[in-house]
């Protein structure tokens, strides 16, 4: 490999903060909001423009699509997402649960007013590049901009990045799934012009159930009792599409869901583009794949169009962002959660919050319909090697059918939310990760209104 010499510099401390989050998506923005609900100075970085990562960046609008009549949850600061989306009209009634859909858009705007009541200091459009160090201890970290290169420097960091780029870049142990068999990406899109009434007529004398998804492409494992549940599955207009040759037959994942339909004819959350072989820490293939990605939800647009009553008239409203990652890195924690922790009610002395019995990923789909639900370990987001460092949301500690629970949204927030707490009082208190005072942290889980028992 060429390589060039970069000259020595100094770089300028343009801020410190108690507690530094790096990166705003469901796991990051939970745990600055509680960060700074526990009395510390809070510091949020993202590098794009808004709040909210896959809400927001992606468009990934069902929050809390497992939700059924017997889901048993931890509220906190994930039910609150919903609320104040409800409450600013930017949540409409989720298709296939007893949740809502949170509008992209709108919830820009409900992050937005979060961090501002909170008293966060908002840093959006930096982008992480390196930790600073001394020893194993991080103490900031490096950040580049239209400003160029900057130095935060804070008490504590919580890396909320989705891919564990703090964790890796100060040295904690990774594990990662080899390429061929991580879950696939997704480029998600919303569409308008679409006749509700005719397209739900047409759902109704054609009905889809989660059944449904094993056939063609993917054969999903369930429990037995989400088989017969209706699901916004759409595969038959995709299925004829490569009869007729509209869609090439090597495209044949092109299939899934849809969100919602609006009056006004937009349907909204379409998530029906799969990509298998993204390295979501590759630049190199997530532009490959955001390119091919856009290419084949046109093709599932036209497919719509041709053979999906309502669609006739449909078309492409906007795109997300950015392209949808499931998975990448994942932390060799303290505690890496197991396939038998999610699949078997998982109970932990230092639990941070409480998650249903909801696993999707990995050709798994079981959902929480009978009142069942596992702890969420707070040793599961602490890394090996690196202290003053915790690891909220997807790429915490665990093997591939725990991701498969934990790496979802709902999920993300309850463990950034215990992050968040817990990176709070080990300031107050002066304690390390690693040796966690968990009755002061489970007391103030509650107080801020989150099950974790």
């Amino acid at each position: 490999m060429i390589t060039v010499q970069e000259p020595p510099r100094e770089t300028p401390v343009v801020h410190q903060t108690d507690v530094l989050v790096v990166g705003s998506g469901p796991g990051g923005l939970a745990a600055a909001l509680a960060a700074a609900r526990t009395g510390v100075s809070v510091t949020l970085l993202e590098r794009f423009g808004c709040f909210g990562g896959n809400i927001t960046v992606v468009g990934v609008e069902g929050f809390a699509w497992y939700r059924h009549e017997q889901t048993v949850e931890a509220g906190g600061i994930g039910w609150e997402f919903e609320e104040r989306a409800k409450a600013a009209g930017a949540a409409v009634p989720e298709s296939q649960s007893l949740s809502y859909e949170l509008d992209s858009e709108g919830f820009k705007l409900v992050a937005d007013n979060l961090v501002l009541e909170a008293g966060i200091h908002p840093m959006l459009h930096r982008q992480f590049v390196a930790p600073i160090m001394e020893g194993r201890t991080i103490t900031g970290v490096i950040v580049e901009s239209k400003a160029g290169r900057e130095a935060i420097l804070a008490k504590r960091v919580i890396d909320a990045t989705g891919d564990a780029d703090v964790a890796l870049r100060a040295g904690a142990p990774m594990k990662s799934t080899p390429i061929e068999e991580l879950q696939a990406a997704s480029v998600m899109f919303h569409m308008a012009g679409v006749d509700k009434q005719k397209f739900m007529q047409g759902i109704r004398e054609n009905p889809s159930t989660y059944s449904s998804w094993s056939s063609g492409e993917w054969q999903i494992e369930t429990s037995g009792k989400e088989d017969e549940m209706f699901s916004p599955y759409l595969g038959k207009p995709f299925e004829q599409a490569i009869k007729d040759g509209l869609i090439p037959a090597h495209l044949n994942t092109i299939a899934g869901t849809w969100g919602a339909v609006h009056d006004s004819g937009e349907m909204t959350y379409m998530n029906l583009i799969h990509l298998a072989g993204v390295d979501g820490t590759d630049p190199d293939s997530l532009t490959e794949w955001e390119i091919e990605g856009r290419r084949q939800a046109m093709l599932a647009i036209e497919a719509l169009k041709r053979y999906t009553p309502g669609c006739e008239g449909a078309r492409l409203r906007n795109f997300g962002m950015s392209i949808g990652i499931r998975d990448t890195r994942k932390i060799d924690a303290l505690y890496n959660m197991t396939e038998d922790d999610v699949r078997h009610e998982g109970r932990f002395e230092d639990s941070i919050g409480i998650y249903p019995e909801f696993i999707d990923g990995y050709g798994i789909l079981i959902l929480p319909t009978t009142g069942r639900y596992m702890h969420v370990p707070f040793l599961s987001m602490v890394p090996k090697g690196v202290d003053n460092l915790l690891v909220a949301g997807r790429s915490t500690g665990g093997d591939k059918v725990a991701h498969a629970a934990t790496r979802n949204m709902a999920c993300c927030a309850v463990s950034g939310q215990g992050a968040g707490i817990a990176a709070a009082l080990s300031i107050k208190h002066n304690w390390s990760f690693d040796v966690p005072d968990m009755p002061a942290i489970q007391q103030e889980l509650s107080r801020q209104d989150v099950r974790w028992q």
